[in-house]
């Protein structure tokens, strides 16, 4: 299990509550009591338990079960680090209509914004599941995520494992070695001095056999399929088959869906992939039949968990996530550009500093101090993106001349979606919301999609629906 006595340097991360120190010795053991309490009043230490959550690939939305569960069900241990400041309280109201088999084990609530670092970590060669190596290796995929109380949001920024950052005793480096290097701490800090030196409260890491695995005991994920993927990736081990069209991927086809990188887009297109697959991943795990799994899948994960998220944390957050539907969770890409040749040997994802800025503002309330954040909702400002999903090969034409003569004038076409849908998309690509509302008001159907699944050089892609065909001109 992913428990700081396994002998991961990962797991020995030292937080307080807005900077993340490099880790300093292995955290105490509890006491024995601690097993036996799966709800107590809140204390301020972290627990670092890889026996208790799968927070990350549902946290994605619908792991919130899974994670209270590993806890509350097996009764894991809680590994004790140094404090780190509380965000939960108990619980003072009901908690909706939702879940009611979870809900006798929730007795707090979230009482403040809280950021949580989540990576996926790449399989280290030749080291037992069973051991803490292997939480050392590179982050495959590393997320952002926070849980607002207050506006009941979770907001997700997916981090691209290529974004150039300044690693402390590195130097310029790839985000995806910080793990490597340090750990979660030291990941942690690398993010939180790249984002505007935003908080990060806890963390979780993730060896990539958990997806894979949960995918399988919840019965798979239907996903659509854009195209067809098929190519051998020999450093995973990954014979990567797959055909275009909508189907229902097991835990092995779930994660070539998700790795597959031989397309124009690299890992832009894994981290759109993933996103697809948070959102198919979720409706599975809410679907009631898939409840009576969950024990067995609970059994399963504990291996695969890293963390310094307490028990009661845990519980406060599946409380928190049973209460949201799927408009509630709102995803965005880090902002830039891929390098080229002549500026780095290497391959780099070069984050945009005002994409950043406005991102790390609307989704984190984080705002530097040094600089004017321009808005890009302004008409001529605007890039837009026009994908037809509607089976009318005019339909694309015909928006881009209705919106240019509403004064958007930096508008493109590119290639149909190769699926028919219903309703119109704007898809946030680059984190602006407001640019995508004002457009949602021009359109007059639609509905803001905030995650950054549509066209990678756009800063909103609209994906035209049938709605679209019905509208009167």
């Amino acid at each position: 299990m992913g428990q700081s006595s396994n002998g991961s340097s990962n797991s020995q991360a030292n937080f307080d509550t807005h900077v993340v120190e490099d880790a300093a010795g292995s955290p105490p053991q509890p006491p024995p009591e601690a097993a036996q309490a799966s709800v107590s009043p809140p204390d301020s230490n972290g627990g670092n338990s890889g026996g208790r959550p799968y927070f990350r690939w549902f946290f994605w939305s619908a792991a919130f079960i899974l994670t209270a569960t590993i806890s509350a069900a097996l009764g894991a241990t809680l590994a004790l680090v140094t404090p780190l400041s509380p965000f939960i309280a108990p619980l003072t109201q009901g908690t909706g209509s939702k879940g009611e088999l979870w809900r006798r084990g929730f007795q707090y609530d979230i009482a403040r914004p809280v950021n949580i670092l989540v990576m996926g970590i790449d399989r280290v060669p030749d080291v037992p599941k069973t051991s803490g190596e292997v939480f050392n290796g590179r982050s495959d995929t590393m997320l952002l995520l926070q849980v607002d109380p207050a506006d009941k949001t979770v907001r997700m920024l997916s981090i691209p494992r290529d974004t150039q950052v300044d690693i402390p005793g590195i130097g310029i480096a790839k985000i995806n070695d910080a793990n490597v290097e340090g750990g979660p701490a030291l990941s942690a800090r690398v993010v939180s001095n790249t984002l505007n030196n935003v908080p990060i409260d806890r963390y979780v890491g993730i060896t990539t056999d958990a997806f894979k695995e949960l995918v399988d005991l919840v019965g798979g994920v239907e996903v659509f399929v854009p195209y067809p993927m098929k190519y051998v990736d020999v450093t995973q081990n990954l014979n990567i088959d797959l055909d275009q069209g909508w189907q229902t991927l097991n835990g092995e086809r779930a994660e070539q869906f998700a790795r597959f990188r031989k397309d124009q887009h690299g890992d832009l297109g894994r981290v759109q992939r993933q996103q697809a697959l948070l959102k198919a991943l979720r409706q599975r795990l809410v679907n009631p039949t898939v409840l009576p799994r969950l024990p067995q899948a609970i059994r399963v994960m504990q291996q695969y968990v890293d963390t310094n998220l307490s028990l009661e944390e845990m519980l406060a957050l599946v409380g928190f996530g049973l209460k949201l539907d799927q408009e509630a969770f709102k995803m965005v890409l880090l902002p830039g550009r891929f390098s080229n040749q002549k500026e780095y040997l290497g391959s780099y994802w070069l984050i945009d500093s005002v994409g950043r800025d406005r991102v790390m503002r609307e989704y984190f309330q984080q705002k530097p101090g040094w600089s004017a954040l321009e808005t890009s909702s302004s008409p001529d400002r605007v890039r837009i993106a026009i994908q037809n999903a509607t089976g009318d090969p005019q339909v694309s034409r015909r928006v881009a001349r209705y919106l240019a003569e509403k004064n958007f004038h930096n508008v493109y076409i590119v290639k149909d979606w190769s699926d028919q849908q219903r309703q119109t998309q704007i898809i946030v690509q680059q984190g602006d919301l407001q640019a995508a509302d004002t457009v949602k008001k021009v359109l007059g159907v639609g509905k803001v999609e905030a995650s950054s699944t549509g066209e990678l050089e756009s800063d909103l892609t609209i994906r035209v629906g049938e709605d679209w065909l019905e509208k009167k001109f």
